[in-house]
């Protein structure tokens, strides 16, 4: 079967997540036919704000939650018309052998800051103070040299190097395990903690893997918007898929949801399936799903894959609508100050590490390291007038060091529930109440609650192994200039007429749009080439 003329285009992107739909956007703007697939029967991805329970007013992001890595590059190119919003907690972390305190980092009052870090950790607590606030201080020009360069060719490692000025850190951070640094850079397990859980959001690793994951994620992490800090969306992520589809649309993009695409060709053809088989061909195609799916897709058509590695997701996303915030047993700290920002439970380094521990001899860790968001403090927005007046919140809790090979033969619905308990026994031995007492419940009786595990994500999603970045992070540059556009901008595989657009590509990860941009870019090169 051969694509009819109204089929053909010089793009064809496969997947409609929000990469997809900003390589789409930059693409159709610059004048070329582009035509977005996307089975499901609306765009997004995992950048979608949903309503969990039926007939309550609460529009949750239920996979994707706040914003870093989006370049302000991005947003004036294609003109969206988004609000982020700066918090001004940045976390709060209860010490497990007492909750009733806890330290909690206000980015506007560095003296409050300091004195929690002494109410918390005693005499050593002011030195630890000065050495948290030097650790950012010293990732500041990492920051600022990396992430402008997301959005332009590779650089080499040795030119990023040299912008950042600091051997030390440099090789600290790309040769030896994150664990090293850490122990270096404080005298606490529980900071250590703090620093540690940025390289383990979706990622299965200890503070001292040899193959430095954990480095990877961390550096994603620290790096964002020039400065570290994660923002939150107003409205939620569907918000900013709304501008996206939006931008797309209005530069000329066919957007086809509700088809699945159930083969690709390295020539350009993508054989789809809805009511009747229909071949969209393109000059170019681009892949808006992860590296394993493709390689299936791939394989379908009956060719060669692109070689990629069954991915493992290893986290679980618990949300959840409360009629209040819980109490904490630290009188010191209000609830709205606590989760504001980062709620750290059960994650010192000798936590996280023992947990992994656990993980890696197929049990549940116990407890469960989690850290906590609360959406709605700071973008009341995603709730009904009633809610908000009725003093409702939000809350998301996220799960670590769970991979999905602990759940991968388990019954679905076992899986969550095992999940759910694991999380919510560990946010409850540093509250001062039960977590059930604050859960709101729908209309039909039901609590406000549940739990979107590694299988949901690749049942729901086609995240294989529920992994949220589509595959192991890479390094955002290269040993070595490249010598092809695709290469040149971190979006290759093997077959030079299939690109990456996701978060599979080599600066993938997150709600970025860095993988759409610096596709689009690429295929742009080769087209007019």
């Amino acid at each position: 079967m051969t694509a009819s003329d109204s089929r053909r285009y010089d793009v064809v992107i496969a997947g409609g997540g929000h990469n997809a739909l900003v390589a789409a956007a930059y693409l159709a703007r610059a004048g070329r036919r582009v035509a977005v697939i996307e089975r499901a029967e609306a765009v997004g991805g995992a950048a979608v704000s949903e309503r969990p329970w039926f007939g309550v007013d609460a529009r949750l992001s239920r996979y994707s939650y706040l914003v870093s890595l989006l370049p302000q590059k991005i947003i004036d190119d294609l003109g969206l018309r988004i609000t982020l919003k700066r918090r001004r907690y940045s976390s709060y972390t209860p010490d497990p052998r007492d909750p009733s305190r806890g330290i909690l980092i206000d980015t506007q009052d560095a003296e409050a800051t300091a004195a929690s870090f002494v109410r918390t950790l005693g005499d050593e607590g002011a030195a630890e103070a000065e050495r948290f606030s030097a650790f950012g201080e010293r990732l500041a020009p990492l920051a600022e040299a990396v992430f402008p360069t997301m959005t332009d060719p590779l650089p080499t490692a040795d030119e990023l190097r040299t912008r950042v000025g600091d051997d030390d850190l440099w090789h600290a951070l790309t040769t030896r395990p994150l664990g090293d640094l850490l122990r270096r850079s404080f005298e606490s397990d529980l900071v250590r903690g703090i620093a540690l859980t940025d390289g383990l959001i979706g990622t299965f690793a200890t503070s001292d893997d040899p193959s430095l994951a954990q480095n990877r994620c961390f550096l994603y992490h620290v790096i964002g918007g020039g400065t570290g800090d994660w923002d939150v969306p107003v409205g939620g992520m569907g918000a900013i898929t709304k501008e996206l589809e939006r931008v797309a649309l209005e530069a000329g993009t066919e957007i086809f949801t509700g088809v699945e695409v159930i083969s690709i060709s390295p020539d350009g053809d993508v054989h789809t399936m809805t009511d009747r088989s229909e071949v969209f061909h393109g000059e170019l195609v681009l892949s808006g799903v992860g590296r394993a799916a493709l390689d299936r897709l791939l394989s379908a058509g009956g060719r060669a894959t692109t070689g990629a590695q069954t991915p493992e997701g290893a986290q679980v996303k618990v949300n959840m609508l409360l009629s209040r915030l819980p109490r904490l047993r630290d009188e010191s700290v209000t609830p709205e100050a606590a989760f504001s920002g980062t709620f750290h439970v059960n994650e010192t380094m000798t936590q996280v590490d023992a947990a992994y521990a656990a993980a890696s001899g197929g049990l549940i860790p116990e407890p469960l390291p989690v850290e906590i968001y609360c959406h709605s403090l700071t973008d009341p927005s995603i709730l009904g007038d009633h809610l908000v007046a009725d003093g409702a919140q939000t809350l998301t809790m996220f799960g670590l060091q769970v991979p999905h090979r602990l759940i991968a033969d388990m019954d679905p619905v076992a899986a969550g529930a095992k999940l759910l308990a694991a999380a919510q026994a560990s946010l409850e031995s540093v509250i001062a109440e039960p977590l059930r007492d604050c859960i709101l419940r729908a209309p039909d009786g039901r609590l406000c609650i549940e739990a979107r595990t590694t299988r949901d994500l690749e049942e729901s999603l086609n995240m294989i192994g529920g992994d949220i970045f589509h595959g192991a992070l890479s390094w955002p540059w290269l040993d070595a200039p490249a010598s092809t556009p695709a290469g040149r901008w971190g979006v290759a595989t093997p077959h030079p007429r299939v690109l990456l657009c996701g978060s599979g590509a080599q600066r993938g990860g997150a709600v970025s749009g860095i993988g759409g941009q610096n596709a689009a870019m690429a295929a742009l090169e080769i087209l007019e080439g």
